[in-house]
């Protein structure tokens, strides 16, 4: 037996599993020269998923299992020596290219992951390679598999637990409200991190087209812990020593953090602790919402749609403004370097943070809670629907975004003026014009005043970097 078509050693090794797999039924392996050509041959084949139909394939050819059934159904599964089926990564992808090509989506019982939620695809289970060939035989039947219920997790954390730092619940809100990008600067415990995790909380739930997409590319990842579509958002925290590959994709063309993220949060804590290189690559996906991944293997495009939460202290040694400072005025200039002008250019929300001292967390009030800011942020993105908008504001191209901002004129003057006096870019001007957009929203105008432009072109100027 061979396999040919640029097939990686662990699907060439396939050949003695399947071999001993059919022996295991009781069927005897065709006595014949057996070539198995994986079309195109162009293209690297590699994984476990290919053994189960490269197993049906040789049964159909030699006649034990019938050809039509076979050329209904789409295999995926890794088959061990004993006919045992193990699971695979990337059963949601396939349960939807098995609907493109109107098949029935079959695989290791383990290996549906959410595929059973696809739209009008049958999704067949199987622990052992004898099932499915009883079930081609039609002597065994296989129901299709129920679809899965999602259910959200319950909250862990509350925005009501962020205490003293008003200014800062605030840029969450907007942030959740249009997708906005946003940087937190301030000394160490001053309280970047605790609202940074609690931004999925106020997001609004996810559609089923927007679960799909995200279950789809943690499926492709082969990290789903069970057999349903995602409920929650996405929060993605990968430490700063990420290498480029851990951020976007490695060399088996697997997502990276950043797609893991898609329609979720990526959160860089102490960011210009990240390599500089590492930080770069987000220029793109921040730009586009999509990520192409080129490498050895090929080139694939993954969705990127995430809203990125940055934190950073002032300086090397974190105090400064605060206590006594080591640091020099060229250490922390090269310090904020890391954070190019390029990327600061596309984060709308700069913050500046002051510490919080015990008393205030004492005498200052309960903030509102989750549930009730979620309220507010759903009543904003409706509002965004309304307008036609298929995205948020954040990620508006600028042609929509000149549709869907009305400045009053009051407005429209403060922006020219703000524009000229901090030397704002064209690209930072249209985030100040979209974080307007969205304070707007939350307020329920319908046109941009001059009290809301200037509410986003403080987040814009904060004196941070």
């Amino acid at each position: 037996m061979s396999i040919v078509g640029l097939a990686a050693s662990e699907v060439k090794e396939s050949g003695e599993r399947i071999r001993s797999a059919v022996e295991a039924l009781g069927e005897e392996f065709p006595r014949k020269r057996v070539v198995v050509n994986l079309a195109p041959a162009d293209v690297r084949k590699d994984g476990t998923a290919l053994d189960l139909p490269i197993a049906l394939g040789i049964l159909a050819a030699d006649g034990r299992v019938p050809r039509e059934a076979v050329g209904k159904v789409l295999a995926v599964g890794e088959v061990a020596l004993g006919g045992e089926l193990r699971p695979v990564r990337g059963a949601l992808s396939l349960s939807l290219l098995a609907k493109a090509e109107g098949a029935h989506a079959g695989g290791a019982a383990r290996s549906r992951g959410g595929g059973r939620d696809v739209p009008g695809v049958e999704v067949i289970g199987a622990d052992h390679l004898g099932e499915v060939v009883a079930w081609l035989r039609g002597e065994l039947e296989l129901p299709p598999e129920p679809t899965a219920c999602r259910r959200a997790a319950p909250l862990e954390v509350d925005l009501e637990e962020v205490r003293g730092q008003e200014i800062a619940r605030r840029a969450l809100e907007i942030a959740a409200a249009g997708a906005h990008h946003l940087l937190m600067v301030g000394p160490p415990g001053c309280g970047k991190s605790t609202p940074a995790r609690r931004l999925p909380t106020i997001l609004p739930p996810m559609t089923f087209t927007e679960a799909l997409a995200a279950t789809r590319v943690h499926s492709a990842a082969g990290i789903l812990d069970s057999d349903v579509l995602l409920a929650d958002r996405p929060f993605r925290s990968p430490h700063h020593s990420v290498t480029i590959a851990g951020l976007v994709g490695d060399h088996t063309l697997r997502p990276g953090e950043v797609s893991l993220a898609h329609n979720g949060v990526l959160f860089l804590d102490e960011a210009p602790e990240f390599s500089r290189a590492a930080i770069e690559v987000l220029r793109q996906p921040l730009e586009d919402g999509v990520l192409t991944l080129s490498r050895a293997r090929g080139t694939v495009t993954y969705p990127a749609a995430v809203t990125l939460v940055m934190a950073a202290n002032p300086c090397p040694c974190g105090m400064r403004g605060v206590a006594s400072c080591r640091c020099s005025d060229g250490d922390v200039a090269r310090y904020m370097r890391r954070l190019s002008g390029p990327i600061l250019d596309r984060i709308d929300l700069l913050l500046e943070l002051q510490p919080v001292t015990a008393a205030d967390i004492v005498a200052a009030p309960t903030g509102e809670t989750s549930a009730t800011v979620r309220e507010r942020v759903i009543s904003a993105r409706s509002r965004q629907i309304l307008r036609g908008q298929t995205v948020p504001n954040g990620r508006l191209p600028p042609t929509a975004l000149d549709r869907a901002v009305t400045f009053t004129g009051a407005a429209r003057h403060a922006l020219l003026q703000g524009a000229e006096r901090y030397r704002l870019s064209g690209r930072a001007t249209a985030r100040v014009m979209r974080v307007a957009r969205t304070i707007a929203d939350l307020e329920g105008n319908e046109a941009v005043d001059e009290a809301e432009l200037l509410e986003a072109l403080a987040f814009r100027v904060a004196g941070v970097v």
